[in-house]
Protein backbone atom coordinates (compact mmCIF):
# COMPACT_ATOMS: atom_id res chain seq x y z
CA UNK A 1 0.00 0.00 0.00
CA UNK A 2 2.81 2.43 0.82
CA UNK A 3 4.24 1.99 -2.69
CA UNK A 4 1.02 2.93 -4.49
CA UNK A 5 1.25 6.15 -6.48
CA UNK A 6 -1.99 6.85 -8.40
CA UNK A 7 -1.43 8.31 -11.86
CA UNK A 8 -2.48 11.88 -12.50
CA UNK A 9 -5.82 12.31 -14.29
CA UNK A 10 -6.64 8.60 -14.11
CA UNK A 11 -9.27 6.84 -12.04
CA UNK A 12 -8.85 3.79 -9.90
CA UNK A 13 -10.72 1.52 -7.47
CA UNK A 14 -9.99 1.16 -3.76
CA UNK A 15 -11.64 -1.45 -1.57
CA UNK A 16 -11.87 -1.12 2.22
CA UNK A 17 -12.76 -4.49 3.72
CA UNK A 18 -12.77 -6.59 6.87
CA UNK A 19 -15.24 -8.04 9.36
CA UNK A 20 -17.83 -6.08 11.31
CA UNK A 21 -16.51 -3.53 13.85
CA UNK A 22 -13.18 -3.24 12.01
CA UNK A 23 -13.71 0.42 11.15
CA UNK A 24 -14.55 0.17 7.43
CA UNK A 25 -17.07 3.02 7.35
CA UNK A 26 -14.84 5.07 9.61
CA UNK A 27 -11.97 4.68 7.14
CA UNK A 28 -14.27 5.53 4.23
CA UNK A 29 -15.33 8.71 6.02
CA UNK A 30 -11.68 9.57 6.72
CA UNK A 31 -10.79 9.24 3.04
CA UNK A 32 -13.74 11.40 1.98
CA UNK A 33 -12.85 14.09 4.50
CA UNK A 34 -9.28 14.14 3.20
CA UNK A 35 -10.62 14.59 -0.31
CA UNK A 36 -12.80 17.46 0.93
CA UNK A 37 -9.74 19.15 2.45
CA UNK A 38 -8.03 18.77 -0.93
CA UNK A 39 -11.03 20.57 -2.49
CA UNK A 40 -12.07 17.51 -4.47
CA UNK A 41 -15.66 17.00 -5.61
CA UNK A 42 -17.21 13.85 -4.17
CA UNK A 43 -20.43 11.85 -3.97
CA UNK A 44 -21.32 9.24 -1.34
CA UNK A 45 -23.75 6.37 -1.87
CA UNK A 46 -25.24 3.56 0.19
CA UNK A 47 -27.76 0.78 -0.55
CA UNK A 48 -31.40 1.41 0.32
CA UNK A 49 -31.37 -1.88 2.24
CA UNK A 50 -29.18 -0.44 4.99
CA UNK A 51 -31.18 1.93 7.19
CA UNK A 52 -29.83 0.83 10.58
CA UNK A 53 -28.80 4.30 11.72
CA UNK A 54 -30.22 6.80 9.23
CA UNK A 55 -31.68 6.84 5.73
CA UNK A 56 -29.49 9.52 4.17
CA UNK A 57 -26.29 9.15 6.18
CA UNK A 58 -23.41 6.72 6.27
CA UNK A 59 -22.73 6.11 9.95
CA UNK A 60 -19.86 4.22 11.54
CA UNK A 61 -20.25 2.13 14.70
CA UNK A 62 -18.33 4.92 16.45
CA UNK A 63 -21.07 7.32 15.29
CA UNK A 64 -19.03 9.24 12.73
CA UNK A 65 -21.31 10.24 9.88
CA UNK A 66 -21.56 11.93 6.49
CA UNK A 67 -24.50 12.77 4.26
CA UNK A 68 -25.06 10.19 1.51
CA UNK A 69 -27.44 9.33 -1.31
CA UNK A 70 -29.47 6.14 -0.96
CA UNK A 71 -29.88 4.03 -4.10
CA UNK A 72 -31.85 0.88 -4.88
CA UNK A 73 -29.46 -0.63 -7.42
CA UNK A 74 -25.95 0.04 -8.78
CA UNK A 75 -27.10 1.70 -12.01
CA UNK A 76 -28.80 4.39 -9.92
CA UNK A 77 -25.34 5.60 -8.95
CA UNK A 78 -24.56 6.52 -12.54
CA UNK A 79 -28.02 8.06 -13.01
CA UNK A 80 -27.54 10.28 -9.95
CA UNK A 81 -24.34 11.88 -11.25
CA UNK A 82 -25.19 15.26 -12.81
CA UNK A 83 -21.47 15.97 -13.29
CA UNK A 84 -18.29 13.96 -12.92
CA UNK A 85 -16.89 14.07 -9.38
CA UNK A 86 -13.28 13.43 -8.42
CA UNK A 87 -14.33 10.78 -5.91
CA UNK A 88 -17.24 8.37 -5.56
CA UNK A 89 -17.53 6.58 -2.20
CA UNK A 90 -19.83 3.58 -1.74
CA UNK A 91 -20.54 2.10 1.69
CA UNK A 92 -21.92 -1.37 2.54
CA UNK A 93 -21.11 -2.49 -0.99
CA UNK A 94 -21.80 -6.15 -0.11
CA UNK A 95 -25.54 -5.39 -0.23
CA UNK A 96 -25.42 -4.55 -3.93
CA UNK A 97 -25.73 -7.01 -6.79
CA UNK A 98 -22.69 -7.92 -8.88
CA UNK A 99 -23.70 -5.11 -11.24
CA UNK A 100 -21.80 -2.81 -8.86
CA UNK A 101 -18.57 -4.21 -10.34
CA UNK A 102 -19.26 -2.85 -13.82
CA UNK A 103 -20.45 0.46 -12.34
CA UNK A 104 -17.16 0.84 -10.49
CA UNK A 105 -15.25 -0.05 -13.65
CA UNK A 106 -17.14 2.58 -15.66
CA UNK A 107 -16.44 5.25 -13.05
CA UNK A 108 -12.75 4.40 -12.70
CA UNK A 109 -12.26 4.23 -16.46
CA UNK A 110 -13.76 7.72 -16.77
CA UNK A 111 -11.17 9.14 -14.38
CA UNK A 112 -13.00 8.88 -11.04
CA UNK A 113 -11.39 7.64 -7.84
CA UNK A 114 -13.79 4.99 -6.54
CA UNK A 115 -13.69 3.88 -2.90
CA UNK A 116 -15.94 1.03 -1.76
CA UNK A 117 -16.31 -0.40 1.74
CA UNK A 118 -17.84 -3.74 2.63
CA UNK A 119 -17.63 -7.07 4.42
CA UNK A 120 -15.32 -9.63 2.83
CA UNK A 121 -17.01 -12.63 4.53
CA UNK A 122 -20.57 -13.33 5.68
CA UNK A 123 -21.93 -14.81 8.92
CA UNK A 124 -20.90 -18.30 7.78
CA UNK A 125 -17.33 -17.24 7.05
CA UNK A 126 -17.93 -17.48 3.31
CA UNK A 127 -16.77 -14.86 0.74
CA UNK A 128 -19.40 -12.11 0.64
CA UNK A 129 -19.98 -11.33 -3.02
CA UNK A 130 -19.42 -9.00 -4.79
CA UNK A 131 -16.57 -7.89 -2.49
CA UNK A 132 -14.12 -10.65 -3.58
CA UNK A 133 -14.52 -9.58 -7.21
CA UNK A 134 -13.98 -5.94 -6.28
CA UNK A 135 -10.83 -6.89 -4.37
CA UNK A 136 -9.53 -8.61 -7.50
CA UNK A 137 -9.94 -5.53 -9.72
CA UNK A 138 -8.90 -2.91 -7.16
CA UNK A 139 -5.68 -0.98 -7.52
CA UNK A 140 -5.60 -0.47 -3.76
CA UNK A 141 -6.91 -2.62 -0.88
CA UNK A 142 -7.30 -1.65 2.77
CA UNK A 143 -7.74 -4.80 4.89
CA UNK A 144 -8.90 -3.83 8.38
CA UNK A 145 -9.17 -5.89 11.55
CA UNK A 146 -11.37 -5.77 14.63
CA UNK A 147 -10.81 -7.06 18.18
CA UNK A 148 -12.10 -10.51 19.06
CA UNK A 149 -14.93 -10.26 21.58
CA UNK A 150 -13.74 -13.46 23.29
CA UNK A 151 -9.95 -13.25 23.59
CA UNK A 152 -8.98 -9.72 22.53
CA UNK A 153 -6.80 -10.85 19.62
CA UNK A 154 -7.25 -9.41 16.16
CA UNK A 155 -10.50 -10.52 14.53
CA UNK A 156 -11.23 -11.29 10.89
CA UNK A 157 -14.68 -12.86 11.12
CA UNK A 158 -18.21 -11.79 11.99
CA UNK A 159 -19.99 -13.99 14.55
CA UNK A 160 -23.78 -14.01 14.44
CA UNK A 161 -25.11 -14.26 17.99
CA UNK A 162 -28.74 -15.07 17.29
CA UNK A 163 -30.35 -18.08 15.63
CA UNK A 164 -31.31 -17.20 12.09
CA UNK A 165 -30.67 -18.74 8.70
CA UNK A 166 -31.20 -15.50 6.80
CA UNK A 167 -28.25 -14.64 4.57
CA UNK A 168 -28.78 -10.95 5.28
CA UNK A 169 -29.81 -9.97 8.80
CA UNK A 170 -29.26 -6.29 9.51
CA UNK A 171 -27.98 -5.39 12.96
CA UNK A 172 -25.05 -4.25 15.03
CA UNK A 173 -23.66 -5.22 18.44
CA UNK A 174 -26.96 -6.78 19.54
CA UNK A 175 -26.70 -9.41 16.79
CA UNK A 176 -23.03 -9.62 15.79
CA UNK A 177 -19.58 -9.80 17.36
CA UNK A 178 -16.10 -9.74 15.87
CA UNK A 179 -14.21 -13.00 16.33
CA UNK A 180 -10.76 -14.42 15.60
CA UNK A 181 -10.33 -17.69 13.69
CA UNK A 182 -10.08 -19.74 16.90
CA UNK A 183 -13.29 -18.43 18.45
CA UNK A 184 -15.44 -18.17 15.34
CA UNK A 185 -18.31 -20.69 15.56
CA UNK A 186 -20.32 -21.91 12.59
CA UNK A 187 -23.10 -23.17 14.88
CA UNK A 188 -25.01 -20.24 16.29
CA UNK A 189 -25.50 -20.05 20.09
CA UNK A 190 -29.03 -20.82 21.28
CA UNK A 191 -28.55 -20.63 25.04
CA UNK A 192 -28.63 -16.82 25.14
CA UNK A 193 -31.69 -14.70 24.69
CA UNK A 194 -31.60 -11.63 22.48
CA UNK A 195 -31.96 -9.47 25.59
CA UNK A 196 -28.88 -11.05 27.20
CA UNK A 197 -26.88 -10.53 24.01
CA UNK A 198 -28.04 -6.92 23.73
CA UNK A 199 -26.55 -6.11 27.16
CA UNK A 200 -23.13 -7.39 26.13
CA UNK A 201 -20.71 -4.78 24.81
CA UNK A 202 -19.11 -5.75 21.47
CA UNK A 203 -15.46 -4.97 20.87
CA UNK A 204 -15.02 -2.18 18.33
CA UNK A 205 -12.07 -0.37 16.75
Amino acid sequence: MSNFFPPNNHGWIETITGCMFSGKTEELIRQVRRAHLAKKKFKIYKPALDQRYAKDLIVSHSQQKLTSTTVENPQDILKCLDSQPDLVAIDEVQFFSEEIISVCEVLASSGVRVIVAGLDTDWMGRPFHPVPQLLAISELVHKLYAICGVCGQFATRTQRLVSSNKNILLGSGEIYQARCREHFELQQPTHQSLGEIHNAQPAEV
